[in-house]
């Protein structure tokens, strides 16, 4: 698939996804936002993929939705009257489910890690965007902010769910009353980005940590993602037992034994299995 307000690139295991309206400071669009949920999907099972860097062209991440275009903006269909009833029994309602949601989903889903390198503006959608992806690094330049009550909307894309897991309820809280812009440094000290570099850094930086996740197993590395999103809100350390026992149990035949001898040999493992067609069969154990 060509993609119009994307690039996706590709090499020695890592998948470069670049959001790429530069004139628009990446401003998010339904288009854009159809694209990424392609993008993570086609990543999840692409065994040339084992670990993705997101970051944007230009000067900005992502400057939020674009409130220039015509009509609703957020692509929802205003004719229809949607209840709660109504989300829950259907997987996407079009013109009711948000877009943003859309896309952090299929991120959740994603069987591969997603680093986000931000290297500069990340407010509204980019910045509940971000809180999806696994890691986090920001430059210097970075600016961060989840506007919404500003334009007299809520937050979307999932963020109630995913933002307080990473920075605490409180200051989750404080940050959507407020819509104040924070700098790379607050987002650090907060929790909410692992680390702050140099422009000119950034990527490399991002890189390191994405080189070292494309030596592991791609079968093990899918299950260890998905187990710790998903076990870390299960109500009781038994849910979390019960999947561990299975992973570890499928995992250590085939990749785990080749982990074994290359330590026992004093070498690098090369391991063999694809998240694409040897998972184990009780994944997706949540469906």
């Amino acid at each position: 698939m060509e993609y119009n307000t994307l690039d996706y690139q590709v090499e020695g295991l890592i998948l470069t996804l670049t959001l790429n309206r530069p004139d628009q400071m990446n401003s998010f669009t339904v288009e854009m936002a159809s694209e990424l949920v392609h993008a993570f999907n086609r990543a999840s099972d692409d065994d040339e993929v084992s670990a993705i860097v997101v970051t944007g062209a230009g000067r900005a991440f992502c400057a939020g939705m674009d409130l220039t275009r015509e009509g609703n903006v957020f692509g929802l269909d205003e004719n229809q009257t949607p209840t709660v009833a109504d989300m829950e029994n259907s997987k996407m309602l079009p013109g009711i489910s948000d877009t943003g949601g859309q896309v952090n989903l299929s991120i959740y889903d994603c069987k591969k890690p997603v680093i986000a390198a931000i290297n500069g503006a990340a407010v509204g959608i980019g910045a509940t965007m971000l809180a999806a992806m696994d890691i986090r690094l920001a430059s210097e330049k970075a600016k961060i902010g989840f506007v919404f009550e500003k334009i007299g909307i809520t937050p979307e894309a999932c963020s109630s769910w995913f933002l307080p897991r990473i920075v605490g309820v409180s200051q989750a809280l404080e940050w959507v009353y407020t819509g104040d812009i924070f700098d790379a440094n607050t987002a650090k000290e907060s929790g909410f980005v692992r680390s702050v570099h140099a422009p000119e850094d950034l990527l490399e930086e991002a890189y390191k940590i994405a080189r070292s996740i494309a030596q592991k197993s791609q079968v093990s590395i899918a299950l260890a993602r998905q187990m710790m999103l998903r076990l870390s809100a299960a109500p009781h350390p038994r849910d979390a037992h019960n999947v561990d026992s299975l992973a570890i149990f499928y995992t250590s035949q085939v990749d785990g034994k080749e982990g074994v001898a290359s330590f026992l040999e004093k070498r690098d493992p090369e391991f063999k299995s694809k998240a694409s067609t040897d998972m184990p069969d009780f994944y997706p154990w949540w469906k």
